[in-house]
């Protein structure tokens, strides 16, 4: 049996790849031209080249395929072009589904996020449920996926598309070669770079818990449906404490509040768009979703996948102890 894995050489996509691979499965990897594919060494895949943005290479990516785990997606907090990650996200999922339906495959994992779903009052935990519309979404990254889902929903109403959308939290861990907007952070702080921080909050998952999240939705999510896959709900201050400590590093001390900082956001992101379009480290988009602590409930998947996500220390553990080995703190 084929079985497609869009994003295999990214961050969670590779956690995908690597659980299939441990689980005795031959997958196929759709990879970008040029692409980094340090987090495929050494594995018994097979590597396809292609890109969402190209039809012609998506075909020949599907064809032959029974399952697709779609995990591939433009996942940055600032872009300098926005219509770029939109043309990836929305109408690259919509077109890779329906080549999808047109070529028979039987099982479809989306990789969405939690980004698309509503905030509960209160600093409550948000779930599947919690009510949301498209207006709720700050910037052009939550946008875009939710966009994406809303097509994947379409889909699955109009056409019987066969899939189960997983809504991942705030991955963390090892192989996060990029890094991720998530793994910069933790890198800053390993390094004792963060000397202030805003008063939020993050829900923490290890990168393999939510890989095993997308096989667990693969044999047993209900088409149609969605699991969010999350780990911790734990203050910003928190997590960046428990970073610095497990390097000895100094941890932040200076709870910051948001207004005072905007105007320094837009300034970086003026900056950025003059530099080149390097993400800058302080964002608008940024400082408007830490205005409430992003806390979420995995207790759906806990009862219809089997889904038992580890402590989200040992996620932050994980990371810093790669990103050691691989020199990214030398």
């Amino acid at each position: 049996m084929t079985i497609l894995v869009t994003g295999g050489t990214g961050f969670v996509g590779s956690a995908v790849v690597r659980a299939l691979v441990a689980r005795g499965e031959r997958p196929r990897c759709l990879v970008r031209r040029g692409s980094d594919h340090r987090n495929l060494d050494g594995l018994d895949i097979e590597a396809v080249e292609g890109d969402l943005t190209d039809g012609e290479s998506l075909a020949a990516a599907v064809k032959g395929a029974k399952v697709l785990f779609h995990v591939a997606a433009d996942y940055r907090i600032w872009v300098r072009r926005p219509e770029t990650m939109l043309h990836t996200n929305v109408a690259g999922t919509r077109r890779l589904m329906e080549l999808a339906l047109r070529q028979g495959v039987e099982k479809i994992v989306y990789t969405s996020s939690v980004a698309v779903l509503g905030k509960a009052a209160a600093g409550a935990p948000a779930d599947e449920e919690t009510p949301v519309c498209l207006d709720d979404m700050i910037g052009v990254y939550k946008r875009s996926k939710f966009l994406a889902e809303e097509e994947v929903r379409r889909l699955q109403r109009q056409a019987g598309l066969p899939a189960v959308i997983v809504n991942p939290s705030t991955p963390i861990g090892p192989r996060d070669v990029k890094p991720t907007p998530t793994g910069h952070m933790v890198l800053a702080a390993a390094r004792g770079r963060i000397p202030a921080f805003v008063d939020t909050g993050l829900n923490v998952v290890h990168v393999d818990d939510v890989a095993a999240g997308h096989l667990a939705a693969y044999e047993k999510g209900e088409t149609g449906q969605r699991y969010v896959l999350g780990g911790e709900n734990l203050g910003l201050g928190e997590i960046l404490r428990e970073v610095a400590a497990l390097r000895g590093a100094p941890a932040p001390r200076l709870r910051l509040p948001r207004r005072p900082l905007f105007p320094l956001a837009y300034a970086a992101e003026t900056w950025a768009r003059m530099a080149g379009g390097r993400e800058p480290l302080l964002t608008v988009d940024g400082l408007k979703m830490a205005a409430k602590p992003m806390y979420f409930s995995s207790a759906k998947a806990r009862r219809c996948l089997g889904y038992h996500p580890r402590p989200a220390r040992e996620a932050l553990r994980d990371a810093v102890g790669w990103f050691e080995q691989a020199g990214y703190l030398a």
